[in-house]
């Protein structure tokens, strides 16, 4: 990695359907050079993929709430079935291990509160392995570099 790598990873993550020859002149090289980067970023794994970035509201999920989960047993096969749980939930669209009081946070998008207080008795309130649930409702996001 090098400095140009790093030009050519800013511009893929703020615009990942740049043409080569835009990529190329933004970032001063010919296009087979570009090419040949950008490839062996994507074979090095430093590019995992490309992706739409979908307006959530639009899609009705409008409500964006960061939930604290904490576990009731410490053990693997707990995380395991808990992940699972949540792998299976579609309002989960992110679910991180993390340190601290509590094993998890997620990020839940749904529609409104009624559908959150679904998700929060049906779902979250139906896994074993949960003892603890915080909400934390977002207000807004003033820098959010998935979007």
């Amino acid at each position: 990695m090098d400095a140009i790598d790093d030009k050519i990873l800013r511009h893929l993550q703020r615009d990942g359907r740049v043409t080569n020859l835009q990529l190329a002149e933004r970032v001063g090289l010919s296009p087979s050079a570009c090419l040949r980067r950008v490839q062996a970023l994507e074979a090095a794994g430093v590019i995992k993929g490309y992706r739409a970035v979908l307006d959530r509201a639009q899609l009705g999920a409008g409500l964006t709430v960061f939930v604290m989960v904490g576990l009731s047993g410490q053990l693997q096969r707990d995380a395991l079935a808990f992940e699972r749980a949540m792998a299976e939930a579609p309002e989960v669209l992110e679910c991180h291990n993390i340190t601290g009081s509590v094993e998890y946070l997620l990020r839940v998008e749904v529609s409104d509160l009624a559908a959150y207080k679904h998700f929060h008795s049906d779902v979250l309130g139906t896994v074993s392995q949960v003892s603890s649930i915080t909400s934390h409702v977002c207000l807004g996001s003033s820098k959010d570099l998935r979007a």
